[in-house]
């Protein structure tokens, strides 16, 4: 199965972070001892929040059209500016502005996803 790539209209706008998130198997002990290991293989996954701050309705409804197709669970490929390689994605995350002059500010939080 090939994945699609999400090729955005117009490139985020400054300010579009990644992050880690990790998973985490951890135990608390007495005396404020803990102990913590990786839960699974692939325990840290990226997250990516983008922003557009300026995007007409076109370019809005676009991306909105995108990532309502992907229904939040079919997974999809990103580069990011600082990823040397596409990254499996996932969106369940997204947010849509509309301002005025028909423009619009739109957000979206993309999770690596490790699905096969």
């Amino acid at each position: 199965m090939s994945l699609d790539t999400f090729y955005p209209p117009v490139a985020p706008s400054p300010g579009t972070s990644r992050r880690p998130e990790l998973k985490l198997l951890e135990a608390e002990f007495g005396d404020g001892y803990s102990q913590a290991g990786a839960d699974g293989m692939n325990h840290i996954r990226d997250v990516f929040t983008l922003k557009w701050d300026v995007l007409t309705q076109g370019q809005a409804d676009a991306i909105d059209a995108f990532l309502r197709s992907k229904r939040g669970t079919m997974p999809f490929l990103y580069q990011h500016a600082h990823t040397s390689a596409p990254v499996k994605v996932t969106c369940k995350e997204w947010n849509r502005d509309d301002e005025a002059a028909g423009l619009c500010r739109f957000t979206a939080t993309f999770r690596q996803s490790f699905a096969l």
